[in-house]
């Protein structure tokens, strides 16, 4: 038999993950939302609850939206999960939420691995994820196999809260690109410029970057009135970008241009856009 992994979170992150999981383990999986688990049980083995899709792992891989819903998930999975094993938080939630599910798992004698990811659902299917990880020794040696197994990049910055506290800063410049990204496409656009063309020379150049690459197609499609398929949604972006401003206002740091985008991210949740793809920014810049 294959060792066993849980995926809790069957979303395109969590989907990708289980994915890609699915070629060396045995996948148990569980989404609150059934059409998620329908979608993925090419993968998964479907469990009723976290609770037991948990119960019979060694590692158990949460992807989720936000701070609630991984506390929902630990509450539940904390009286589970075996002693010794190993909970892999991928979200983005912050570096105090984390260290308190390491206090709350710690009476079970599970580990908690810190492992915000970043790439998207394509990186994932492939195991190329930039993977920052925040956890002791004894977690990494429970952990370390699946991380590899998603991951092509693995930093170790340092104990539980690290790996947030590094990617709050990766989505910093991500928040900071991707807005850069609409308002020159947006300019571009005015101008009555091919926008593809101009996706494809920027990138050639000095201004390139990974988001412009990524979301310069689907800014380019937003511009033109069409409608792109949902990698990555405003609200994730919104909140991570709060995430953001909450970590800078704690160190009196002066960040501008991290704030300037977070509104624009902010303003798209207003308007009732959160569950659109982040490039809808675009939408409002005229």
């Amino acid at each position: 038999m294959n060792p066993i992994v849980s995926v809790i979170g069957l979303g395109a992150m969590g989907y990708a993950m289980a994915g890609r999981l699915s070629s060396t383990y045995d996948v148990i999986g569980y989404d609150v939302v059934d059409e998620q688990v329908d979608h993925a049980r090419q993968y998964i083995t479907p469990a009723p609850s976290a609770a037991e899709a948990a119960a019979p792992a060694q590692v158990v891989v949460v992807s989720v939206r936000d701070a609630v819903q991984l506390n929902q998930v630990v509450e539940s999975v904390r009286w589970t999960m075996t002693p010794g094993s190993a909970l892999i938080v991928t979200s983005t939630v912050g570096a105090p939420v984390v260290r308190a599910v390491e206090s709350s798992l710690a009476d079970r004698s599970v580990h908690l691995i810190d492992a915000p990811v970043s790439g998207g659902p394509v990186r994932a299917s492939n195991g190329d994820l930039l993977v920052m990880v925040g956890a002791s020794d004894d977690a990494l040696a429970v952990g370390s196999d699946v991380l590899d197994a998603l991951a092509s990049t693995i930093v170790v910055a340092g104990p539980v809260g690290s790996g947030q506290d590094l990617r709050t800063i990766n989505q910093l410049l991500c928040g900071i690109h991707t807005a850069a990204a609409a308002e020159a496409l947006a300019l571009a656009h005015a101008l009555e410029l091919d926008l593809d063309q101009v996706v494809a020379v920027l990138g050639t150049g000095s201004a390139a970057s990974f988001m412009l690459s990524d979301r310069g197609p689907r800014i380019a499609q937003q511009l033109l009135g069409e409608e792109p398929a949902v990698r990555s949604r405003l609200d994730l972006i919104a909140a991570d970008m709060g995430l953001v401003g909450d970590l800078t206002r704690q160190f009196h740091l002066a960040t501008p241009v991290a704030a300037a985008a977070e509104q624009l991210f902010r303003m798209g949740v207003a308007v009732g856009l959160e569950s659109e793809d982040d490039s809808v920014i675009a939408a409002l810049m005229g």
